[in-house]
């Protein structure tokens, strides 16, 4: 079953908190799909993500490479085109509970604007019998579980 993790971004930005969660999801051997929510935000994610560090860069594609089903970490406006173990949706993209069976996880990234719509993703995924987690900034900038 699909576990749906909720990153509430309240001191940080999805830009300084999303590539850590990639390389994790990548450590683990697993590959990611990043649904973004309009194309700008696909395009700027693409380039933060070649850029972000300055001694590496994050191994990624787009949805329009010749070849996402080879990609470890696949940006789109869509479907997972990379058998992805794991979904993040960002910038607003839709939690549809019913195409998120096909992963291990799915991690639902808001800032403040995003609550009212995360709520009701909430809602929906736990109508959906779906194990939801609520996770939290602590004053540090560490994550922790608050649901």
């Amino acid at each position: 079953m699909t576990e749906v993790l909720f990153y509430h971004l309240e001191s940080s930005t999805l830009e300084q908190v999303l590539p850590g969660l990639l390389e994790k999801t990548l450590a683990r051997g697993q590959r990611a799909a990043v649904r973004c929510g309009t194309p700008e935000g696909l395009e700027a994610l693409d380039t933060h993500l070649w850029t972000y560090r300055e001694d590496g860069f994050l191994p990624h594609a787009r949805e329009d490479d010749p070849r996402p089903d080879e990609q470890p970490v696949l940006l789109t406006l869509g479907e997972a085109g990379n058998a992805a173990d794991v979904l993040f949706l960002v910038e607003g993209a839709p939690v549809e509970t019913g195409a998120l069976s096909g992963f291990a996880r799915a991690v639902v990234m808001f800032g403040p604007e995003g609550a009212e719509d995360a709520r009701d993703a909430w809602r929906a995924v736990k109508g959906a019998g779906l194990t939801a987690t609520y996770w939290k900034q602590t004053p540090q900038g560490r994550w922790e579980k608050a649901g």
